[in-house]
């Protein structure tokens, strides 16, 4: 069996082909640039070049592939086609299964974030290859720049209100992949995926707390008033008004899972907040 994992210069994508690795596979690594993942080439996997805009390097790239893992882009409003043509190259190469990371509830979820998963798990649905859709929620990587700025001021910034968020490392979710990847019966499951903590903005505090021995305490605010004060922090305004948006949401339970699936494919506990907040 051959599984791919698309997108593995990124940061999930590599950890999944270093699961895959670890679990004695030799995955096919889709890259844009196979000089990000020499290191990966070393240790066994096989780089194919690829882009999500190329069909006829997918086609290449697919070539004797039985399982795909097709990673979200991240250019936001190409990524429908983008993804679809990674889609129709997985069917024409007759993949046995196609997984896609989406994000948790994607039929219904408010995130400015989730209409292109939206739009892909519709091209999905149609899809002539059997699929399955890994609905990750938050990595608590994704607070790294909040928990250097919190160790130091003391206060951790959101708009989340009471909301709460079931994130997990980065990490858990590419080891689930992985399993799903090399395992059976798979085929047609949606899996709602996220961490065994389901934590408020003054939870995330605490967490940070617990990591970096400051106190640190939540203080929420507007989406409005977010966004201008992450623009005001140096980020690109479009950049900023996505993640305000996606606070604003969690704050109305968009990013609040509690299926298990994520334990229960991994075998084990997910990774708390404050063990990944103490690494960065």
């Amino acid at each position: 069996m051959t599984v791919a994992v698309t997108a593995a210069g990124g940061q999930l994508g590599r950890l999944v082909v270093e699961a895959l690795l670890a679990a004695g596979e030799r995955p096919v690594a889709i890259v844009r640039d196979p000089g990000k993942v020499a290191d990966l080439a070393a240790r066994g996997a096989d780089v194919r070049q690829a882009s999500y805009d190329d069909p006829a390097a997918l086609d290449a790239a697919l070539v004797g592939v039985d399982r795909v893992l097709l990673i979200s882009g991240n250019e936001f409003g190409s990524r429908i086609a983008q993804h679809t043509n990674v889609i129709r190259a997985a069917e024409r190469a007759g993949v046995e299964l196609l997984a896609y990371t989406s994000i948790p509830r994607a039929e219904s979820n408010s995130m400015v974030l989730a209409a292109d998963h939206r739009g892909t798990e519709e091209v999905l649905a149609t899809a002539s290859v059997p699929t399955v859709l890994l609905r990750n929620s938050w990595y608590w990587e994704n607070y790294g720049g909040a928990v250097a700025n919190a160790a130091q001021s003391g206060v951790l910034h959101g708009a989340m209100a009471a909301g709460r968020v079931s994130g997990a490392a980065r990490a858990d979710y590419a080891e689930a992949a992985a399993r799903v990847l090399t395992g059976e019966g798979h085929e047609g499951r949606v899996y709602e995926l996220g961490g065994d903590e389901a934590l408020t903005g003054a939870d995330l505090a605490s967490a940070v707390t617990e990591a970096k021995g400051v106190t640190v305490r939540y203080e929420n605010h507007t989406q409005d008033d977010y966004t201008a004060a992450l623009r005001a922090a140096g980020l690109e305004d479009q950049y900023a008004a996505v993640l305000a948006d996606a606070d604003a949401r969690i704050g109305e339970g968009v990013l609040e899972v509690n299926t298990g699936d994520l334990a229960k494919l991994l075998g084990r506990p997910a990774t708390s907040a404050a063990t990944v907040f103490a690494r960065q």
